[in-house]
């Protein structure tokens, strides 16, 4: 079982979760293997229905005291840009894609995975658009990134 888990930390970022849930950003994650995906929502307003299918489960939640449990479970874990969220994904070794808030003032998200990108540590993007290197939408960026990522090495 292959399991993608999504976080936006103690903020709110329905973009990125209303994003995540519809159909064709689902049947992607489907199709590259992914069967389970954990949505961490925060304060945000859009809370999807968690469901079950013979093919994929979603779960929900708002907060967990530790998200450790579930970046040890992840395979692919998409995360807002916070430096917490970032740096606790990446010292569990994991694949990670990062979706900047825009909406942000002084987004020093954008800086933080710009640079992480730079590093070669994940891929990042907003929901809008892809911020490097090429424009395309969040859909096609977690395609690519997860095909990309499925033949690096497990951690």
């Amino acid at each position: 079982m292959k399991r993608a888990f999504v976080t936006v930390g103690t903020t709110s970022f329905d973009e990125l979760v209303a994003r995540v849930v519809a159909n064709d950003c689902v049947q992607i994650l489907e199709s590259l293997g992914y069967n389970h995906l954990v949505l961490q929502v925060g304060r945000g307003t859009v809370v999807p229905k968690p469901f079950r299918t013979e093919s994929f489960t979603l779960d929900v939640y708002r907060y967990k005291d530790s998200l450790k449990e579930d970046l040890q479970q992840a395979d692919l874990v998409i995360s807002h840009a916070g430096a917490g969220s970032c740096l606790e994904s990446l010292e569990k070794g994991k694949p990670l894609v990062v979706v900047v808030n825009e909406k942000l003032m002084n987004n020093h998200q954008f800086e933080l995975a710009k640079q992480l990108h730079k590093e070669g540590h994940l891929f990042y993007c907003t929901c809008r658009v892809l911020s490097c290197p090429a424009p395309v939408s969040l859909l096609l960026v977690l395609l690519g990134s997860a095909k990309i990522l499925q033949q690096l090495p497990s951690a």
